[in-house]
């Protein structure tokens, strides 16, 4: 699985998002800062944070729990 957290700079709730994400032990994933992106801004916007699997184009959208990113990432 390749996951990409996609943020912003300065974004409270993306730093709660990388707390669930140490607590779920989630798997290695890229940070993208959707910030200077034009693109990634309008697909994103107030979505963020937002997790995303590029394999399957799977996204969890915030908010999200341990368990909810546990299963996204199909771990248990």
């Amino acid at each position: 699985m390749s996951l990409t957290l996609f943020q912003r700079d300065n974004c409270h709730l993306c730093e709660l998002a990388l707390d669930v994400l140490a607590q779920a032990r989630a798997p290695e994933f890229e940070t993208v800062f959707i910030d200077d992106d034009t693109a990634l801004e309008a697909r994103y916007g107030l979505r963020v944070p937002v997790l995303c699997d590029a394999v399957s184009g799977a996204e969890l959208d915030w908010p999200f729990d341990a368990q909810r990113v546990r299963t996204f990432c199909g771990t248990r």
